[in-house]
């Protein structure tokens, strides 16, 4: 399968309240690569330290694929300006969970089950636990929906492992903003950076009841340390598994 590299961006791209864990056991039949999402809330350094281990892993021999939700393929660059840019009126919460399901289903088909098929280890910037975080517990639709939804080939795929990076809503929003501010994304790419501090808080969490809920699959990372020391740790919490890829 070719690769392919948004421009300047080392994202690689293919074109062409809530239940108990039930919801997050692993659906499709399992496959020779291994899957890893990072997530966090926003300014939480999951950019910079998903290309850290990218890099550390090529220098390993292993084949890695990064990638990012929304984003993955084509379909999903295009669904990634409708969800990530400010608008008005913006997406109303339902809209916007079917628009990162639709973006996660042409996500697997085209690439991250292809990867896992050929022994690849995939990285990728959100995956399901994002849509639980941002819009079961962020956007209060609450978890069934979302998970019923993900129940159903090829969403009932899984990581395997999940690294969640962890600060206080209030130092996230404020590095992302300033972050958007200096990087000129505040209106291309800013829309989520836009809600209140409430917002960011239940989707913090959101975020750390999943992982309690789940913690043989899930990672919690303290994210405010410097990058280097942060790299490390998320070493130590993914190493177990990479180290098993061939």
């Amino acid at each position: 399968m070719q690769k392919k590299h948004l421009s300047g961006s080392g994202w690689e791209t293919q074109d062409q309240i809530l239940p108990s864990p039930f919801g997050l056991r692993p659906g499709s039949a399992p496959l020779p690569g291994s899957f890893i999402s990072f997530e966090g809330i926003e300014g939480s350094g999951k950019s910079t330290q998903i290309l850290h281990l990218a890099d550390r892993l090529r220098q390993a021999g292993k084949e890695v694929v990064l990638t990012r939700e929304p984003g993955g393929t084509a379909l999903g660059r295009n669904l990634r300006s409708l969800l990530l840019q400010a608008s008005d009126p913006p997406p109303c919460p339902m809209t916007e969970l079917l628009l990162y399901a639709a973006d996660r289903a042409q996500h697997l088909e085209e690439l991250i089950e292809p990867a896992l098929g050929r022994g690849a280890v995939v990285l990728t910037d959100r995956y399901l636990d994002a849509t639980l975080a941002y819009q079961g517990y962020g956007r209060e639709l609450g978890c069934d929906l979302i998970l019923k939804i993900h129940s159903h080939p090829p969403l009932d795929r899984r990581p395997v492992r999940t690294v969640l990076l962890d600060m206080e809503a209030e130092v996230g929003l404020n590095r992302a903003r300033v972050r958007n501010t200096f990087e000129g994304t505040t209106v291309s790419e800013g829309r989520f950076e836009e809600e209140q501090l409430g917002f960011h808080a239940r989707v913090r969490d959101g975020y750390l009841l999943l992982a309690s809920q789940d913690p043989e699959r899930y990672r919690v990372v303290d994210a405010e340390g410097g990058i280097e020391q942060v790299a490390e740790k998320v070493w130590d919490t993914v190493r177990d598994i990479i180290m098993d890829v061939s």
